[in-house]
């Protein structure tokens, strides 16, 4: 079981950061499970949402964004692995010319 204080500190990030990346866009509903479970499916939309709606001007801002979720986790966090993928999207994204 994860720590009370880092699961707050984790809802208050993907929080902030869905505030300020998806303004206006009514949180997921999360349904069943633990906090941690109901946080990850948080972040996990969070970042999915944040890829879908990257463009080839703001793919590089996307991608910093992402990153400052999950630099710190382990190699193995699921988000983290998920970040990881969209990265190399966005980094494809990035590049291409109009």
């Amino acid at each position: 079981m994860t720590d009370p204080i880092v699961l707050r500190n984790r809802f208050a990030m993907v929080k902030g950061a869905w505030e300020e990346q998806l303004r206006g866009v009514p949180f997921p509903k999360l349904g069943e499970g633990t906090a941690e479970q109901k946080i990850e499916r948080l972040e996990l939309a969070l970042v999915d949402e944040m890829r879908r709606r990257a463009t080839p001007e703001t793919a590089e801002q996307v991608a910093d964004a992402m990153w400052g979720i999950v630099h710190a986790r382990p190699e193995d966090d699921p988000v983290k692995l998920r970040v990881t993928r969209h990265h190399e999207d966005l980094a494809k994204l990035g590049h291409r010319r109009i």
